[in-house]
């Protein structure tokens, strides 16, 4: 089952438990998904699950942003309703790597390419990158690699 199917299942699901949150959550992503397949020109075929992958870690990322907007303006009730899809959106992408399983391997790509600073970042990012695709937020990736050469995190 395509994971585009498997939203339109837990949609009806549900629609007929009347989870209203879920439901409202799951319809947005369905239509996001709709309108970047027409965008792309693919509504005969469909996205596959990686570019449906894609359109959910948009979102995920516009409502992060929103929840820290919120936040800002004092908007708890908002707050809580963003961070409550956000998990809903969560649930459909593949498990994160944590920051330590990430220092790892960036750690060892570094000392395979004889990285020692901040002028190698550009270097061990372009081999790192393709191994966390997916796996790791790119923000969080870039931390590490920072750390583990010697500059400063955030």
């Amino acid at each position: 089952m395509s994971l585009r199917e498997d939203l339109v299942k837990q949609m009806n699901e549900a629609a007929k438990a009347q989870d209203k949150m879920r439901l409202g959550a799951l319809r947005n992503i369905l239509a996001q998904v709709k309108n970047k397949e027409i965008a792309l020109i693919k509504r005969a075929e469909g996205l596959s699950d990686e570019e449906v992958i894609a359109v959910i870690k948009t979102m995920v990322k516009q409502c992060l942003d929103s929840v820290e907007q919120f936040k800002n303006g004092g908007r708890q009730d908002l707050v809580d309703k963003e961070e409550a899809e956000l998990k809903i959106l969560q649930s459909f992408l593949p498990p994160q790597l944590s920051r330590d399983e990430i220092k790892a391997v960036v750690a060892e790509i570094a000392k395979n390419l004889n990285a020692s600073g901040q002028k190698d970042i550009g270097r061990v990012m372009k081999e790192v990158m393709p191994r966390f695709a997916g796996k790791a937020d790119g923000k969080l990736v870039n931390e590490a690699v920072k750390e583990v050469l010697g500059g400063s995190s955030s």
